[in-house]
């Protein structure tokens, strides 16, 4: 039995973690090899009423625990620490150094997700969601091959034009054109701030995302993501380079707004590495049958399954409030279908 790394808590008490009631335990159906408790929840935060209990406990998974979030955390302070060069130059080999940096990152996460759960299969297909292995022999893909073509597009687009932000970024505080603060300035707002970026990367991938799926710039680019309805690691930032400038600019408020050179890494990791994580096809990483890291977010592989729901992320309700939320059950399902049909037929 897989045990969890936070114990039975909410499940016991049949309310999922916004404090809804549990209408489909966690399990296998007839479409997925496993889901999460339905319906999935969204931050409890932005709750009508909140229930403290609940807030708490997101906050406690999210931030209390290993996580993307405090993994991204700790790898921001490490890398601006130790591995970030002086930009007050044009420097071609800082850039590049950066670069060998941000490769180097995503063959860590990307690939080493890739090996534990694909190639290796360590826990094999325990919590995976699509029963369904990655494609071969399809010329849909690049090479006829998912992973490789996931790859392609990631490393031939994805981290030249991740690093071309952080580039820009470094470049203009270096040279005193943007405004930076420091931890003693004000040490609370240092460290909310961190939780304001995954705020802002929501409300801004929400509405980059639904225009991405403006029927003719979805033909154009963001198709080469939708070529993945089964998702795997590296299918997180394998996107047509008309998708990625566009899935990036978040960063460019950092340029605007003061901030530390950690929450400007902090937020490029988010979006450069959590793919990985939320595109994993998996719940969670497993080691001795026990959930040692929460991985693949049930939420974003909805919208590749379906398509037209689920834009932006669990931690802002944006899906909800402009009623493109799918919460996992067989009728939203319906509904997302009937959407769907609307915005292709008219």
């Amino acid at each position: 039995m897989i045990k969890s790394k936070f114990g039975e808590g909410l499940r016991s008490k049949m309310k999922n973690a916004e404090g809804e009631d549990i209408l489909v335990p966690e399990g296998q159906s007839k479409i997925w090899n496993y889901h999460p408790n339905l319906p999935i929840p969204n931050s409890p935060v932005f709750r009508w009423r909140p229930r403290i209990g609940f807030v708490l406990n997101w906050f406690r998974r999210g931030w209390f625990a290993l996580s993307g979030a405090t993994i991204w955390v700790a790898l921001a302070f490490v890398v601006f620490t130790w591995f970030q060069p002086s930009l007050t130059e044009w420097d071609l080999e800082g850039i590049i150094s950066m670069f060998l940096r941000n490769l180097f990152l995503i063959f860590i996460i990307a690939g080493g997700l890739h090996w534990w759960l694909w190639t290796m299969r360590l826990q094999g297909d325990r919590l995976k969601f699509d029963i369904r292995e990655m494609m071969r022999d399809n010329g849909t893909f690049t090479f006829r091959n998912q992973v490789f073509d996931n790859m392609f597009w990631s490393i031939a687009w994805g981290v030249p034009i991740w690093t071309l932000y952080e580039v820009i970024y470094f470049r203009a505080i270096d040279t005193a054109l943007s405004p930076t603060f420091q931890f003693s300035d004000n040490p609370t707002w240092f460290v909310l701030f961190f939780w304001v970026i995954l705020l802002w990367k929501g409300f801004h991938f929400y509405w980059v995302h639904r225009f991405l799926h403006w029927p003719p710039y979805y033909r154009i680019a963001h198709s080469v993501h939708h070529r993945n309805i089964n998702t795997g690691p590296w299918s997180g930032l394998s996107m047509h380079p008309l998708e990625t400038l566009p899935y990036f600019s978040g960063l460019l408020i950092h340029l605007i707004v003061p901030s530390h050179p950690v929450h400007f890494l902090f937020h490029a990791y988010a979006l450069a590495l959590n793919p990985a994580f939320s595109h994993s096809g998996f719940d969670a990483l497993l080691v001795r049958d026990k959930r040692q890291l929460e991985l693949g977010e049930f939420f974003h592989q909805l919208h590749h399954r379906y398509f037209e729901c689920n834009y932006g992320t669990p931690e802002m309700p944006w899906d909800k409030w402009f009623s493109t939320y799918h919460n996992g059950t067989e009728e939203d399902t319906r509904s997302t279908r009937a959407r769907k049909k609307r915005i292709y037929t008219g």
